[in-house]
Order: C-alpha cells, then structure tokens, then sequence
C-alpha cells in the first residue's frame, strides 16, 4: 500500500447509527451513499480515516 498513490474506497455498510466522529470520516473522503467507490489520495491523514472506520469500508489499490 506504501507505494500506491491512489485507493479505491467503498462504503460496503451503512454509516447510519455509527458515532458521530466515524460519520465524519465516512463524509471525509467523499463517501455519499452505500456501495459507492471513490478514488482518494493515499496519504497519512486519509489512512488515519480509513483505518478508523475498515470496519465500513471495502478498500483497493488504485
């Protein structure tokens, strides 16, 4: 993962009754709606968000 520049990023479980700071990282990178893909940066602060919500998201290199 260290040399990807981009991750695919899929919300694959609903943000719905989550805490509030986890909702916040699934609207921090761009995620809308369930099994909707978007492509972000792989950078320190979004592995942070990732990290922290895996348990809702489906992830890839891009």
């Amino acid at each position: 993962m260290a040399d990807s520049k981009e991750l695919k990023v899929t919300l694959i479980k609903s943000k719905h009754g989550r805490l509030k700071n986890h909702r916040a990282c699934v609207t921090g990178l761009g995620l809308r709606k369930m099994h909707q893909t978007v492509q972000v940066a792989n950078t320190p602060e979004n592995r942070g968000m990732i990290n922290q919500i895996s348990y809702l998201l489906s992830v890839e290199e891009a």
